[in-house]
């Protein structure tokens, strides 16, 4: 836990990157965690506590843009392992930090970077056109979004209306 502890004042105080902290943080709790046994975990968080987390008025502007027949994408620093399952089902596409496996267990490292301020927006590009789209709108509520937020006609900052 010292370890742990440490790292996280060293990120506090800016000596450490978001990306070695993450990393530290999944070392010391799922590394060499057999996959099959994470994935389960991440399913059951997906299932029974993300609906629990979600602020009614994001799920509700959620669905309304898939009412609206607009295309929706979570876009996060958190493990794709625990939010894609919730996305699927959902109906909504995910772009995430990914988790290295080595021989069938978290090896505690990430592939590539963490999916957070300009990564997100790196992301996005790899995966989208956006001069396919009219109308991009982009919900965030954190520091990590606000290069996301920059790319959209329709950018909202720590409010879903």
């Amino acid at each position: 836990m010292l370890l742990i502890f440490s790292t996280l004042i060293g990120f506090k105080l800016g000596l450490i990157d978001r990306q070695l902290t993450k990393e530290k943080y999944l070392h010391f709790f799922f590394a060499g965690m057999p996959v099959t046994t994470f994935q389960n975990y991440c399913d059951q968080f997906s299932e029974k506590i993300i609906p629990k987390m979600l602020r009614k008025e994001a799920y509700e502007k959620m669905k309304w843009h898939q009412q609206a027949g607009h295309e929706v994408v979570l876009v996060s620093a958190s493990a794709e392992n625990w939010l894609k399952p919730w996305c699927v089902s959902q109906d909504i596409n995910c772009l995430a930090s990914k988790l290295e496996i080595i021989q069938g267990n978290i090896s505690g490292n990430l592939i590539g970077k963490n999916c957070h301020g300009d990564e997100k927006v790196s992301r996005i590009l790899q995966e989208y056109n956006l001069d396919n789209y009219k109308e991009i709108y982009a919900y965030g509520d954190s520091s990590g979004d606000k290069p996301m937020l920059a790319i959209a006609n329709q950018a909202f900052y720590q409010k879903f209306n």
